[in-house]
């Protein structure tokens, strides 16, 4: 039975964040759905799919890559070209319709690709040359991960300008501001940790120049965005996947490094997946993330395997302000009008996660039939 007792939770109240002011503390986290063109345009029903899931206090887009260079999945969307911001911008348009709020994950794979899906078929790039575990999904299906190639030390203020102009094509496709993929063991995250940075140049070795790159990122498009008040950033510090990634010989230092370093930039939020993506949030002495949270002096986004009671605890504990749900926005566009009823989720079978047309993304009802939206 519904219960009823969840209307008044706190978590679903209106709350301001910086210069927002969002409907809930619920976040729609990123998605990576692989249903764009092999140009990296985003479909047109890309629009429905967003406006019906506006009842989030703010959606963060599924990974979108920077760059041709960037990319680590077929069918992942892009923006680089116009084609892609102009895709994004009947998105956004549509997130405002409903008075929603969206923000564009800015993605670079790095060592987590193929040659299948990189520009004239050429390795990925990383700080290192050292294989991930596992496979790449292409146009041709999984193909097994490659050595990537380790990118000059003058090739890496050009993929910072790649960031910057990326930056800029989001608030061109009006959205209300970005967040910057450090996590899930990417191209900024593979920097940061010396399990995947063996470099001996000014971006590797020490924690301080580990964390040269990812900081220059930062720089460059909060400097786009007019400081960080509408800038965000992801982190994983205890992840593996993908690649089965080692973690850093120094977890908590190294990333309690990074958070005191971030502070210079008045970032909005810290977005941080809370253990080992849809596995465990249990991670012993590797990472205390409530001191990374005091850490930060933003607002703090908790992820992974949260509930609304878990979301409740928290927020009652100080151990976060906002709380990403990722998977069950996938088949619960109403998600936010389900947690307040009390009512069952929906669970999408995996068959509909990755690939293929409108069915199984932006056609799942809603818990009285279909979502109203406005065009």
């Amino acid at each position: 039975m519904p219960n009823p007792n969840h209307a008044s939770s706190p978590v679903l109240q209106p709350v301001t964040i910086g210069d927002l002011r969002l409907k809930n503390r619920i976040v729609m986290a990123p998605l990576t759905r692989s249903r764009s063109s092999t140009e990296g345009v985003p479909p047109p029903f890309a629009v429905d799919y967003y406006a019906q899931r506006a009842s989030a206090g703010l959606i963060v887009s599924e990974a979108t890559n920077i760059s041709p260079q960037a990319v680590g999945y077929a069918f992942t969307p892009g923006i680089w070209t116009d084609a892609q911001v102009e895709s994004w911008a009947r998105v956004t348009a549509a997130v405002h319709a409903n008075d929603g709020l969206i923000f564009l994950q800015l993605w670079h794979t790095g060592r987590i690709s193929h040659p299948d899906v990189q520009p004239n078929g050429q390795l990925p790039v990383a700080p290192s040359a050292i294989k991930p575990v596992g496979s790449a999904f292409t146009t041709g299906g999984m193909k097994e991960h490659v050595t990537p190639r380790a990118l000059e030390t003058d090739e890496i203020p050009g993929i910072v300008e790649d960031y910057r102009r990326a930056a800029d094509n989001a608030k061109r496709a009006g959205f209300d501001g970005v967040e910057i993929h450090s996590a899930n063991n990417y191209l900024l995250e593979q920097f940061v940790r010396d399990s995947t940075n063996k470099r001996t140049d000014i971006y590797g070795g020490s924690v301080e120049n580990r964390l040269r790159f990812p900081l220059a990122v930062v720089d460059a498009v909060t400097a786009v965005w007019g400081g960080g008040r509408r800038v965000g950033i992801r982190l994983s510090p205890a992840t593996t996947m993908p690649g089965e990634t080692p973690l850093d010989s120094d977890t908590r230092g190294t990333y309690d490094a990074y958070v005191e370093a971030l502070g210079r930039f008045d970032l909005l939020y810290v977005h941080t997946i809370e253990g080992v993506t849809q596995q465990t949030r249990d991670t012993s002495d590797t990472v205390d993330f409530l001191d990374l949270r005091r850490h930060f002096k933003g607002a703090y986004i908790g992820n992974n395997l949260y509930t609304l009671d878990l979301a409740e605890k928290a927020l009652a504990q100080g151990r976060a302000d906002l709380f990403s749900f990722g998977r069950p926005f996938i088949a619960n566009p109403d998600l936010v009008d389900r947690l307040r009823s009390g009512a069952p989720l929906a669970d999408a079978p995996k068959p509909y996660w990755y690939g293929g047309d409108a069915t199984g993304y932006s056609d799942w009802p809603g818990m009285n039939g279909q979502v109203a939206f406005k065009h």
